[in-house]
């Protein structure tokens, strides 16, 4: 109801998020675990918010999505700020350490830049996840766990009430949706390294959530069908309207040989 909406809860205590899932045994306890719940609520919930809707479509946009956005431009333009050094490897330019230690020093400054004052105890705690984020700096690579570390971090954002129920598409469509684009220049710029990635499970050696949230934005489509997203007319026409096909258009750029 609106009453819970307006007041933050009174007592809430932070703490530096820890490492909790070591062994296989760990996840059933993650699934039991509330933290589970909110986080799969909250994909889903934005999943249904956003379905049918283009990326081009019109939202709300609150100050908090504006200062996220903020946030995002910023880490790009510390890439601009980096650029890969020369190394013997292709894969893996050391100068995501550079920019990667900037981050480190400066994400509880960013993170306090999107909340308010009176919850500014939980800045550390937040940070953790938009650390976590952004890819892995001793092994110079970039996963699927790196972006549920970013969805984390908005959902962690939306439980401590900075972002509310009515910010759901401006979620997806505006932060999310940068988010992946500074993503695709980190990856591309420094030619990170795909986390674990088998090459089968996946459409993208990168990313999983613009797969759910694309599709869902995909329903009851007029004339888009699964047959088009290798129609390379299609992808070009239409990629700026659904994330789906974003990511079809990043594939095809970053990879060879046939779909």
């Amino acid at each position: 109801g609106a009453s819970e909406e307006v007041a933050p809860p009174l007592q809430q205590s932070f703490m530096i998020p820890k490492k909790e899932i070591n062994m296989v045994s760990d996840m059933a306890k993650w699934k039991r675990s509330q933290a589970y719940a909110d986080y799969m609520g909250f994909i889903l919930t934005l999943n249904e918010g956003v379905r049918g809707k283009k990326l081009t479509c019109e939202y709300k946009v609150s100050e908090p999505i504006e200062k996220l956005v903020a946030l995002l431009n910023t880490l790009d333009r510390w890439i601009d700020e980096t650029p890969p050094v020369d190394q013997p490897s292709r894969f893996g330019n050391k100068a995501f350490r550079t920019w990667y230690a900037k981050l480190d020093q400066e994400a509880e400054k960013l993170v306090a830049t999107v909340i308010p004052k009176h919850l500014a105890d939980a800045a550390p705690e937040v940070a953790v996840y938009l650390k976590e984020s952004v890819g892995n700096s001793t092994r110079i690579d970039y996963g699927t766990g790196h972006e549920a570390a970013f969805a984390a971090f908005l959902c962690c954002l939306c439980k401590i009430g900075v972002l509310r129920v009515d910010d759901q598409m401006a979620i997806v469509f505006k932060v999310f949706n940068r988010y992946l684009e500074v993503m695709r220049k980190l990856q591309k710029t420094y030619r990170m390294e795909p986390a674990g990635s088998q090459g089968v499970w996946g459409l993208d050696d990168f990313q999983f959530l613009p797969f759910i949230w694309g599709s869902s934005q995909l329903i009851d489509h007029p004339n888009l069908e699964p047959r088009h997203f290798v129609d390379e007319k299609v992808v070009n026409e239409n990629h700026k309207d659904f994330m789906f096909l974003e990511c079809i258009l990043f594939i095809t750029e970053v990879r060879t040989g046939r779909f």
